[in-house]
C-alpha cells in the first residue's frame, strides 16, 4: 500500500517503522483525524503524490496523538515537501532536548493533536522558498522557537527563525545551546541591569541553561550562588564558575543566601524550577529584589499575593518567555551575535553530556524528568 498525505507537508505515514507502535485505529468517535488515504502501488498512486507535492521526501519524525507520559511519543514515517513562500526544508544534524518539550507532551503547554514535537534544532537548508532571502541552499543553521516539529529527520518550517551557524560552532553545539543560550542571554543581558559586583541566585545550577549563565555572569564580574540537589552537580556547576553552593535538598535556601550576603539577599533571583523553589526564591530578594521565573521543572508557581510582595520588601516578579526576546529580527541577532562570540573564543564551553537517538526520544524523556541529566542533552542524526 502507498499511503497519501491529505494536503499538508510532513503528516504521518500509515506504516510505523519496525519495532515502533503504529497510531491507534480511528473509529467514528474517537475524535481524532481520520486515517491518511491509502491506494494501491503503482500509477495511480504515484500520480496522486505528485498531486499533492511537487516532490516529496520520505522522512522520519517523532509524534504525539495524546497528551501523557513518555509512552505516547510514537516514531513514525513523514512525507517532507518543497518549501512553500517564507519557508524552507531543513535536513537536521542535531536537535535539541529542552525540558519544554517534557510540558508539550504533558499538555501543561496546549498544542493541537496530533503534534510533532521540539522547538530547537541545527542542520542544513536544503531548499527555500519564495520570497526567502536571509538564507540558501546549503547554509549552515540552527534555530529555536514554533511551531513544533524539530523531532524529526527533515522538515519544512517557516524561515525566520533560522539563524546562520558560524563555521567554528558544530551542529551538537547548537542544538545544545540555541534555545539556552539565547534564554541566558536575555537574563542577563535584558531582564535587570546586573552590574560588576552584584550577587545572583541560580537555581538548577548544573542544568543546561545553569552553566551556561554560571560562565556568562563571571565574564560580567557578578557573584553566583546556586542550588543543586547532589555533590556531582555541585562540582560541576562550580567548575563552570558557581562561587558558592547551596545543597537545597538538605539546606534552607534563603537562610543561606542571607549567610552568604550579610543578611541583605541578592538583587536577582534566576528560578527555573517552579513550585517547589518558589517560595525559597521569594525569600531569598534583598528589598526591591526581582525574582525572574523562567522555568517550571516541579510545576507552575503558585498564586502570587501582591500584598506579601509590598510587605516583604516592595519586591517584583516576572515570568518572561524567550519568544518574547527575540521576535525581532534585530534583537535576536545581538544576541545570537553576542552568544556565538563567547563559544567560539572558549570563553562559554557548552557541555552535551547526553547524546540520544531520535527514535529513542521517551527514554530521553524519562531521564530528564527524573533529573539524572546534567548540562545539555541532544539527539544526533
Amino acid at each position: 500500500m502507498c499511503a497519501v498525505p491529505p494536503g499538508r507537508r510532513g503528516r504521518p505515514l500509515t506504516a510505523p517503522a519496525a519495532g515502533i507502535p503504529g497510531p491507534p485505529e480511528h473509529s467514528p468517535d474517537s475524535g481524532g483525524p481520520p486515517p491518511l488515504t491509502t491506494l494501491p502501488r503503482g500509477r495511480s498512486c504515484a500520480r496522486r503524490v505528485r498531486d499533492e507535492q511537487r516532490s516529496t521526501t520520505v522522512a522520519h519524525a517523532i509524534r504525539f496523538k495524546e497528551t501523557g507520559g513518555p509512552d505516547v511519543l510514537r516514531w513514525e514515517e513523514v512525507l517532507v515537501g518543497d518549501p512553500g513562500p517564507g519557508e524552507v526544508r531543513i535536513r537536521h544534524a542535531a536537535v535539541g532536548l529542552n525540558f519544554a518539550d517534557t510540558y508539550f507532551r504533558t499538555g501543561l503547554y496546549p498544542a493541537p493533536l496530533p503534534a510533532g514535537l521540539g522547538v530547537e534544532g541545527a542542520g542544513v537548508v536544503e531548499a527555500v522558498g519564495e520570497g526567502v532571502t536571509h538564507v540558501a541552499e546549503g547554509d549552515r543553521v540552527t534555530y529555536t522557537g514554533s511551531p513544533l516539529g524539530a523531532y524529526s529527520t527533515e522538515r519544512v518550517m517557516p524561515a525566520g527563525s533560522l539563524i546562520r551557524l558560524p563555521d567554528a560552532i558544530g551542529f551538537e553545539t547548537a542544538a545544545a545551546m540555541t534555545m539556552r543560550g539565547l534564554t541566558s542571554a536575555y537574563l542577563l543581558r535584558r531582564i535587570h541591569p546586573l552590574k560588576a559586583g552584584d550577587t545572583i541566585l541560580l537555581t538548577a545550577a548544573a542544568g543546561g541553561v545553569g552553566l551556561i549563565v554560571c560562565q556568562w555572569a563571571k565574564l560580567l564580574g557578578l557573584t553566583v550562588i546556586g542550588t543543586v540537589s547532589t555533590e556531582e552537580k555541585a562540582e560541576l556547576a562550580r567548575a563552570h564558575g558557581c562561587d558558592h553552593i547551596v545543597h537545597y535538598r538538605r539546606e534552607n535556601v534563603a537562610e543561606r543566601v542571607r549567610e552568604l550576603t550579610g543578611g541583605e539577599g541578592v538583587p536577582v533571583v534566576f528560578d527555573s524550577v517552579g513550585a517547589s523553589t518558589f517560595a525559597g526564591s521569594l525569600a531569598s530578594l534583598r528589598r526591591r529584589g526581582l525574582l525572574v521565573c523562567f522555568g517550571t521543572a516541579s510545576g507552575a508557581v503558585p498564586p502570587i499575593d501582591a500584598m506579601q510582595l509590598a510587605v516583604n520588601g516592595s519586591l517584583f516578579v516576572t515570568r518572561p518567555a524567550l519568544a518574547d526576546y527575540i521576535a525581532d529580527p534585530a534583537e535576536r541577532a545581538e544576541l545570537a551575535g553576542e552568544l556565538f562570540d563567547h563559544v567560539a573564543s572558549g570563553r562559554i564551553a557548552i557541555e552535551v553530556n547526553q547524546r540520544y537517538a531520535l527514535q529513542d526520544a521517551a527514554r530521553a524523556h524519562r531521564e530528564l524528568e527524573a533529573g539524572r541529566t546534567t548540562g545539555s542533552s541532544v539527539f544526533v542524526l
